[in-house]
């Protein structure tokens, strides 16, 4: 297909965001490849988790997607949320979302997350790790993550429920507080521990 004849991707539905000053707003998901919101039972759960670490946080949605896991942190009173999406088409729907919550202390960067890390960003008390499943490498991503993670940062990590430990090797340090199945889904929450 030319670019002429590329096609801007089309809504494929909706998500809400849950809780917080922007709860029951919608989030367009966008039918593209390798998108899938985490779905409302895992973000309720996750969020229950993180009650006491949102508020007044630096939050990092590092695949945003549909922006689910960040705007529902900005959404319960994170002090910053940066979404970080490749895609342009996707990148742009954050965008718009963000100016239509008026959510300005949300950001919207539109970059592969590997070359985000690499712009040495600041760190983050709390990161989303839901990359597309099929093409991702989990143990690099969360290296990755390990560089732009404050000590005792809480990272929550979506994954395949059945990729092994192996697969998803956790950086040095860092400590399982949470880890539950959801359907095809592996949830958990890990603490960065204070030595990098």
């Amino acid at each position: 297909m030319s670019k002429r004849q590329t096609r801007t991707p089309k809504n494929a539905g909706m998500v809400r965001i849950i809780s917080g000053q922007y709860r029951g707003r919608r989030l367009p998901v966008l039918s593209v490849d390798g998108l899938r919101p985490t779905g409302d039972r895992v973000r309720e759960t996750l969020f229950n988790w993180l009650q006491n670490e949102v508020p007044g946080a630096r939050c990092l949605d590092a695949f945003a997607g549909t922006g689910a896991l960040g705007f529902e942190a900005a959404s319960r009173y994170a002090e910053s949320v940066t979404l970080v999406e490749a895609h342009p088409s996707v990148a742009q729907a954050l965008e718009q979302s963000r100016a239509t919550l008026q959510a300005d202390h949300v950001s919207v960067v539109q970059t592969r997350f590997e070359a985000y890390v690499a712009s040495k960003p600041e760190l983050f008390d709390v990161v989303f790790v839901d990359p597309p499943f099929h093409q991702t490498d989990f143990t690099d991503v969360l290296n990755g993550v390990q560089k732009v993670v404050a000590a005792n940062a809480s990272i929550y990590i979506e994954c395949p429920k059945n990729l092994n430990d192996a697969e998803v090797l956790l950086p040095k340090g860092w400590e399982v507080q949470q880890d539950k199945i959801y359907g095809d889904v592996r949830a958990r929450l890990c603490i960065a521990g204070a030595l990098r």
